[in-house]
């Protein structure tokens, strides 16, 4: 849960028994709005901070056994996931030994539940998993602690004069403890979150920032009810037609908006939002116990990777080119090439039928052999099941009017062009599947940005071609976060994000992420 407090009605927050009776009355002109605007008000002769009246300590104490009983139930749910993980690996080894002695796994893993429980519940402070859930990081990140804690217990072990015949032990509870402690706080996350829906509960927030990005962020907060963000109003730096939300005014305005609208949360909906503005607006939100979140802009995630640069007379980072080399490459390589080749030989069967499929449904070849640009440009053939009639690509020029996408993108949610076979294995991706061929022969990888046609990449603008410092991916960040529902500038970021955020971990969470964003067949077209 965000940091905020609640300010009981009939009190006023600028009120205090020490003002004389001048300085009271200037105080509620401000509350009135007859006094200045919020920019050249008076700030609260309070901090925040400081000691709450009795009525308000009583309702943050609230607030803070709700967190007190947050931060347990997740070190409960963590210490059944550390001791779950131990008992199966201990027990798998046993069984395929020919044994099934519950007993003897308990006695072998006692020993190392506490170190190996106190380990992980370091690692997940250090990486805010016991934070609010606004905040809380999600799948990757538990497997990166766990890791890690894996990593330090081996060391401490081995340090400790520890023999092991085979290390099964430590990667054997990774892997379970990974899916246990994952699955069991995803279903915190959603009891929790159902929990205080029947309750009421919703954070009121007010969107601040330019017309258009205000309405992307309300559609997308809109669209996933389990936020809990109830969106009160905007407040927007451009004129701008009415959105189907309510205006709260200028900038200028907001300090005198936060406590009679009982907000919780300031969303800045704009990545270009004015740095001084910016400044000024937090420092108004946090004498106010309101907390501000921030849309990311392409600065903000690039700054992510920068490396100081000592030395210098002014001080100085470095922003390497986010390219796979090394150990990197290598690791990302082999992971593609296992995954890949595992996924051929499972699928196989499927492949043949879809390619039976097209082939009895209509003329044409099975595989469509698309040119598209790969990575530093370099034009490759894109392997996918066959989805239209033959000449599509000769009429593409006659439907441009119908373009449904923004910027250089070519969508259309009901293409005549598509066969009826092909509409169906566009709704679930199934098209892509010949893909795994390319990233066996090196042209592409399992994650990564997207590989646009020729005519889309003759119209990117010069700063969307960073997305081209890697192999492309059969799937990526715009899959796993709206699909073709989302504009293509914001497309263009998240595959940015994924660059300057890489790791193994990170790809196998969006392969996984992947196979529910396609069952769904959100934004599929």
């Amino acid at each position: 849960m965000s940091r905020y407090r609640f300010v009981p009605q009939g009190i006023d927050e600028r009120s205090d028994p020490g003002l004389t009776t001048e300085q009271t009355e200037s105080a509620q002109d401000q509350v009135n709005g007859t006094a200045r605007t919020a920019r050249h008000v008076a700030l609260p002769e309070r901090d925040v901070r400081r000691k709450r009246p009795p009525a308000l300590s009583f309702v943050l104490r609230l607030e803070t056994l709700r967190r007190v009983a947050r931060v347990i139930s997740l070190l409960v749910l963590d210490f059944a996931g550390v001791v779950g993980a131990l008992f199966t690996a201990l027990m798998i080894k046993l069984l395929l030994q020919g044994h099934f002695d519950p007993g003897l796994a308990w006695r072998q893993m006692r020993p190392w539940i506490a170190f190996a429980y106190l380990i992980t519940v370091l690692m997940f402070a250090r990486v805010d998993l016991y934070a609010d859930r606004t905040r809380r990081p999600g799948f990757a990140r538990i497997a990166t602690a766990l890791f890690q804690a894996t990593v330090v217990t081996l060391v401490f072990a081995l340090a400790d004069g520890e023999h092991f015949k085979s290390y099964y032990i430590f990667y054997g509870s990774l892997i379970f403890g990974t899916v246990y402690i994952a699955g069991l706080r995803a279903l915190h996350l959603r009891v929790t979150g159902w929990i205080l829906a029947q309750a009421g509960y919703r954070r009121r927030a007010v969107l601040v920032g330019s017309g258009e990005h205000i309405e992307a962020v309300a559609d997308a907060l809109a669209s996933r009810s389990h936020t809990g963000v109830e969106i009160v109003g905007y407040i927007s730096l451009t004129p701008r037609p009415q959105n189907g939300l309510r205006s709260l005014g200028r900038l200028e305005q907001l300090g005198d908006v936060l406590g009679p609208e009982r907000i919780q949360e300031v969303i800045i909906a704009d990545p270009d939002f004015p740095q001084e503005k910016a400044v000024e607006l937090v420092d108004v939100c946090h004498r106010r116990g309101v907390t501000v979140h921030i849309a990311p802009s392409t600065m903000e995630i690039l700054i992510d990777r920068a490396e100081f640069v000592p030395g210098q007379i002014v001080p100085l980072f470095t922003l390497r080119p986010p390219v796979f080399e090394g150990i990197d490459y290598a690791l990302k390589r082999s992971f593609d090439l296992v995954l890949s080749t595992l996924g051929l030989i499972i699928l196989s069967p499927i492949m043949l039928a879809i390619g039976l499929a097209v082939k009895l449904s209509s003329r044409g070849p099975v595989i469509y052999r698309s040119v598209r640009p790969g990575m530093a440009g370099k034009p490759f053939h894109c392997f996918k099941f066959r989805t239209m009639g033959d000449q599509a690509d000769q009429i593409q020029d006659d439907l441009e009017s119908l373009n449904e996408k923004s910027g250089a993108l070519f969508k259309i949610r009901r293409d005549p062009r598509l066969t009826r076979v092909g509409r169906f294995l566009r709704r679930y991706s199934l098209d892509e599947l010949p893909q795994l061929v390319n990233v066996i022969r090196g042209e592409m990888s399992l994650v990564g940005p997207r590989p646009l046609p020729m005519r889309d990449f003759d119209r990117l603008e010069e700063w969307h071609k960073k997305r081209y410092l890697v192999l492309p991916g059969i799937t990526g960040l715009w899959q796993v976060s709206g699909r073709s529902e989302l504009d293509f500038d914001d497309l263009v970021r998240l595959d940015f994000l994924y660059l300057e955020r890489w790791s193994v971990l990170l790809d196998l969470q969006i392969l996984l992420r992947t196979i529910p964003a396609v069952l769904s067949q959100r934004g599929a077209f």
